[in-house]
């Protein structure tokens, strides 16, 4: 079966947003967060206290974290995450190599706090873009996965104790600054400290920048050709249509009206798409507060006891 130009072009654009997330998430680790041996939670936290220890770069220790991680689940759970996960997380080992590599470790020395915020922030929107793309960066995702398999425990709440630990256990670990002198317990613990603002400013970052990638807006189609404009939006986009009929009251005519609902983010790519079947089309747009279903979000229902 063929394949059409806009399918070929949501995927492009979908790898484009993952590959441009990857790398502001990495870039924020390599100005802000290592040179000042910042420590955040998930994979990129633990890399970061190997590296501070013993020098390995973190995108060995990353890779090799999250390869056994995803072995593991697919035993356990099975192949939960996609070709796109996969890509993020060997695009984001070899970034984080690659740009601190390239970026002097001096460049922003001795603000932690403020290093802290803007590297957070820096990580939340690369991570947010992955996600919204249907990518992801692996790590404690994977174990909340495993873990809610068998007990009835929030992702959320699992994700949020693994980065405390993660961020706790950084004192039990000698750790180096970037000149080779060993930091202090007192400094190593107010390095603690802005890990945990770190882990908030960036989860508070994800959860915004999804909330405006998710929002949803309604169209309705007026259009002779709305049987082939229907087809398109059905194959191309994989979203569902509705037709109503109707009557025009000028002409006096039966009409047929496609209602659809879609993201905000494919709207302008789909808009291109009516418009190639038909230039005349009759388009009304309005945002919706709330869709759910498939394919947009699910409605949690109360747990069992």
């Amino acid at each position: 079966m063929a394949v059409s130009s806009s399918t070929i072009l949501r995927g492009v654009k979908e790898y484009l947003l993952i590959t441009l997330g990857i790398v502001i998430y990495t870039v924020g680790w390599a100005i802000f967060l290592t040179p000042n041996n910042l420590i955040g939670g998930g994979v990129s936290g633990i890399s970061a206290i190997i590296q501070y220890a013993t020098g390995l770069k973190m995108g060995y220790s990353y890779f090799v974290i999250n390869t056994v991680l995803l072995i593991i689940s697919v035993i356990i759970i099975g192949p939960a995450f996609g070709a796109k996960t996969v890509y993020a997380i060997i695009l984001a080992s070899v970034c984080l190599n690659v740009f601190q590599s390239i970026i002097p470790e001096t460049i922003i020395q001795d603000f932690a706090l403020p290093c802290s915020i803007f590297g957070g922030s820096m990580a939340g929107l690369g991570i947010g873009m992955s996600i919204s793309q249907g990518g992801s960066t692996g790590g404690t995702d994977i174990v909340a996965l495993i873990i809610t398999k068998f007990r009835n425990i929030s992702p959320g709440r699992i994700i949020l104790t693994m980065d405390v630990f993660i961020i706790a256990s950084s004192l039990l670990f000698p750790s180096f600054d970037v000149d080779g002198q060993r930091i202090p317990f007192d400094s190593k613990f107010s390095i603690a400290v802005y890990g945990m603002i770190i882990v908030t400013v960036c989860g508070h970052v994800v959860d915004l920048y999804l909330a405006g990638s998710k929002q949803s807006v309604q169209l309705f189609i007026l259009s002779r050709h709305y049987e082939e404009i229907a087809d398109m939006v059905s194959k191309d986009f994989h979203r569902g249509v509705t037709v109503l009929n109707g009557e025009g009251w000028y002409t006096k005519q039966p009409a047929s009206v496609l209602m659809v609902i879609t993201r905000k983010t494919d709207l302008n790519l789909l808009l291109r798409s009516i418009k190639r079947v038909d230039p005349d089309a009759f388009l009304s747009i309005s945002s919706v507060s709330g869709v759910y279903g498939q394919g947009f979000d699910s409605i949690k229902g109360a747990k069992k006891s």
